[in-house]
């Protein structure tokens, strides 16, 4: 929601002279029209990002439904990036690509007044490092096991700091917590204490 205070209230004096406050209030959860809308602002936000930063691609969007324990209820618009030699959008280890995913949020949050998931991909690299992530996960939990000794893992953003989480979080031997301070940060697999 959000919330516009259009007329102050007035305490008054013993309760005389008082006056209510006047308020608008607006949804910001979106109508079907307005998510379709918001996509093709948002498809085209990061379309004119990349013609000027000189690189020639093709941008695909579609809306999805909300992720189960996102925190929130309206759809998640993804945009698949596809074309030659994009790997100067990825960076090292994501760091481009999240920093790009960042800037459209803001852009398009600024334009439309409403907050939007949305979720940037480039020729799925963030499928394959979903998966690259989750195998490491389960290899070093087996060293974990094995040595008996906790293992820390490089720094990670937040969001494969949470793949990792949720890998081992059913695994019975080891259990996983986040240390260090901001770029620093990084997931230590412990073995649980029996």
């Amino acid at each position: 929601m959000e919330v516009t205070v259009v007329k102050e209230g007035k305490h008054g004096i013993l309760g005389l002279g008082a006056e209510e406050a006047t308020v608008r209030v607006r949804s910001l959860v979106m109508a079907p029209e307005e998510g379709s809308e918001i996509a093709d602002a948002t498809k085209g936000v990061l379309e004119t990002l990349l013609a000027r930063m000189g690189v020639v691609a093709s941008v695909v969007s579609q809306t999805k439904p909300p992720v189960e324990g996102g925190g929130g209820a309206s759809d998640v618009i993804a945009l698949d990036v596809t074309g030659d030699d994009l790997g100067i959008l990825i960076g090292r280890r994501g760091q481009t690509l999240s920093s790009l995913q960042y800037i459209v949020r803001l852009i398009v949050a600024h334009q439309t007044k409403a907050r939007v998931p949305i979720v940037i991909d480039v020729e799925g690299y963030k499928q394959r490092r979903y998966e690259a992530l989750q195998a490491l996960a389960r290899r070093m939990a087996e060293q974990v096991k094995v040595m008996g000794r906790a293992f820390a893992l490089e720094p990670m953003l937040a969001y494969e700091r949470r793949i990792i989480h949720l890998a081992l979080a059913d695994d019975p031997d080891v259990t996983t917590e986040s240390v260090g301070e901001g770029e620093a940060r990084k997931v230590v697999i412990m073995p649980k204490e029996s």
